[in-house]
């Protein structure tokens, strides 16, 4: 019998295109530096799932997992401060 020789090379050798194109927006919005809302400065990094630490200011804050806001935590900033 033959063995099986296809490589284990994670999602971007499989699934479909839309797959694909999603795990390519998803990894791009992760390592990029997005802005603090602390000191307005494009230094915002992750530290780990769902922590973003500024690196000029060293403000750390809880955000989303893959991008430091998410939409239903801007809603709830929205409701807070018309309340």
């Amino acid at each position: 019998m033959a063995k099986n020789k296809r490589k284990n090379v994670g999602l971007r050798g499989r699934g479909g295109a839309t797959l694909r194109k999603r795990y390519g927006r998803i990894m791009s919005s992760l390592h990029t530096y997005h802005k603090c809302p602390s000191c307005a400065n494009p230094s915002v990094k992750r530290e780990s799932v769902g922590l973003w630490e500024c690196r000029k200011c060293g403000h750390k804050f809880a955000g989303g997992a893959y991008t430091p806001s998410t939409k239903v935590g801007q809603a709830s900033r929205r409701i807070r401060i018309e309340n």
